[in-house]
């Protein structure tokens, strides 16, 4: 049975969530701040995190910060409405995927469950990368689409690659920009953007309805899910 590490300082809706997701078959365990978050992460070994960003002793990005140190587990962040700092910075430690409060239970159910299809896949054989009719191979800094080679510039491919690796996660530009060349700089930030734009010509069939790189507003990119 999957287990779920639920954190959550506000009592009603930690109680509301557990019973919900116990009802949708998960194994649910809970905690009311950062660090009994933190021993439940290295004790417990859950197979997700959903977690608050208003805690008591430790915030959930400083735990997020802590946890992707230690462990690969999926973090789902909860956020109020219109906080988007805290969703960059959260992104930016690198939690999977954020909700706003309130949500509905049944897309929070559903949020949970795309998460860990993307954690539990394994889209890599040796070191490529396959998805739809694209082909990533790693080693050789080589791109194909249904076969034929698509060139790329190191940049370029640095950005796909990086996003192919985590299909479904929200990068921000500034996490893009520091894959790509190693540092980040937000008056930069944007030229994101036009490399963004380079690569959809390239391998989406129609660049204005893109199938793999999907703008996420407000925040960045996504590599979109493996068909």
């Amino acid at each position: 049975m999957t287990k779920l590490l639920v954190v959550e300082d506000e009592v009603k809706l930690r109680d509301n969530i557990s019973h919900f997701l116990a009802s949708e078959g998960f194994s649910v365990i809970t905690a009311a701040d950062g660090l009994e978050a933190l021993k439940m992460v290295r004790e417990e070994s859950p197979d997700l995190l959903l977690l608050d960003i208003m805690l008591p002793e430790l915030n959930g990005i400083q735990i997020c910060k802590i946890v992707r140190q230690e462990s690969a587990v999926p973090v789902i962040m909860l956020t109020a409405l219109g906080d988007e700092e805290n969703v960059l910075s959260g992104l930016e430690q690198g939690a999977d995927d954020y909700i706003i409060k309130p949500f509905r239970m049944r897309e929070l159910v559903a949020r949970i469950r795309a998460v860990l299809r993307r954690h539990r896949a394994a889209p890599v054989s040796g070191n490529m990368l396959h998805y739809g009719d694209l082909a990533l191979d790693l080693d050789a800094v080589r791109l194909e689409k249904n076969g034929q080679e698509i060139p790329l510039t190191p940049t370029e491919f640095k950005l796909l690659s990086m996003m192919a690796r985590q299909p479904g996660r929200a990068f921000t530009r500034l996490q893009l920009l520091e894959g790509a060349i190693g540092e980040a700089f937000e008056n930069y930030e944007r030229t994101v953007d036009t490399h963004i734009f380079n690569l959809r010509k390239k391998i989406e069939a129609q660049a204005g309805k893109p199938r793999y790189i999907q703008t996420v507003f407000g925040i960045g990119y996504r590599f979109g899910e493996r068909s």
